[in-house]
């Protein structure tokens, strides 16, 4: 099998160029791609603390936390501890992050266009690519706790 053959590469270079594409479409914007994912999640979830971000977005706190200061420094973004737990940091969006929403609308119709995928085209792909990232993780799941226990 030559390199151009395997999946790792496929699937790398298209992730390089799904990002390339959004970094254009979210220019006007003023997002970078992961600032986008982030605000996406508050616009569809509400607000939600440090981990469940990193876990939905699968960001290390070490990459997220600075992603979340500059959110709040471009005034998206609120951070308070919890209430009942003060540990816990709660992400919100401030009125211009949720204004912003109205301005990143047309993103996902610019890159469905920009891919050449019809909706439901997206829809069996973004399936497809699920299904792929979940038998990935319990393969590799597996395979560490195998290796622990020979090792």
């Amino acid at each position: 099998m030559t390199l151009d053959d395997r999946l790792c590469l496929a699937l790398y270079a298209a992730s390089r160029a799904m990002t390339a594409r959004y970094r254009v479409a979210l220019a006007d914007v003023g997002l970078t791609y992961p600032q986008y994912l982030v605000m996406v999640l508050l616009w569809e979830e509400g607000p939600a603390t440090v981990s469940r971000i990193g876990d939905r977005l699968s960001l290390e706190s070490n990459t997220l936390s600075p992603l979340l200061k500059r959110l709040e420094g471009m005034g998206l973004l609120t951070r308070s501890r919890g209430s009942d737990d003060e540990r816990l940091m709660i992400i919100g969006v401030t009125p211009a992050g949720r204004e912003l929403e109205g301005a990143a609308a047309g993103v996902v119709t610019e890159i469905c266009e920009a891919a050449g995928l019809p909706e439901g085209e997206q829809a069996d792909l973004v399936r497809v690519l699920r299904e792929l990232t979940t038998r990935l993780e319990g393969s590799t799941a597996l395979t560490v706790r195998s290796r622990r226990r020979a090792g």
